[in-house]
């Protein structure tokens, strides 16, 4: 069994969900299951069709959510430290080309998302960071072509 790396707030995240689903969205597909039979017809019931695909999603999302979870590595970035990034650096880059700075966290790839900051530690960016430190160039063949980025701050939250 492969263990997954993750950080406390991304472990966190994850148990929040798979509570709302089992306390909130679970109970609610459920009740408008029973509603919808009460109309009649299933086979050309609308409503039901779709409150039993909600319940075929949700379900599956919970039995993902638990198989991940009993098998995360978490790591608590608090307690890292180093100038050389690894994963849970918050690592603040310069694109070689703009000189525009981009600050990302190296996390899980379970807890990415990039418009949040979050950049995968499976991703070629943070491949090519890894091991880098302040001044150190980084570079990177992208969908859109080759870029550079400089190291510009690393640091542990």
């Amino acid at each position: 069994m492969t263990s997954i790396p993750m950080t406390a707030d991304g472990y966190n995240r994850m148990q929040e969900e798979l509570k709302q689903l089992k306390s909130v969205e679970r109970p609610a597909v459920i009740k408008a299951l029973a509603e919808a039979r009460e109309h009649g017809d299933l086979a050309e019931n609308a409503e039901y069709q779709a409150a039993r695909e909600r319940q075929s999603f949700i379900e599956g999302r919970i039995a993902d959510l638990e198989d991940t979870l009993t098998r995360v590595e978490v790591i608590d970035v608090d307690k890292l430290k180093g100038k050389q990034v690894k994963f849970g650096a918050t690592v603040t880059l310069a694109d070689g080309d703009t000189d525009a700075e981009v600050t990302y966290q190296l996390v899980g790839e379970y807890e990415a998302d990039i418009s949040a900051g979050r950049l995968a530690i499976t991703s070629p960016l943070a491949r090519a960071l890894i091991g880098k430190s302040v001044g150190d160039n980084a570079e990177v063949t992208t969908p859109n072509g080759h870029k550079d980025y400089e190291v510009v701050k690393v640091r542990f939250k």
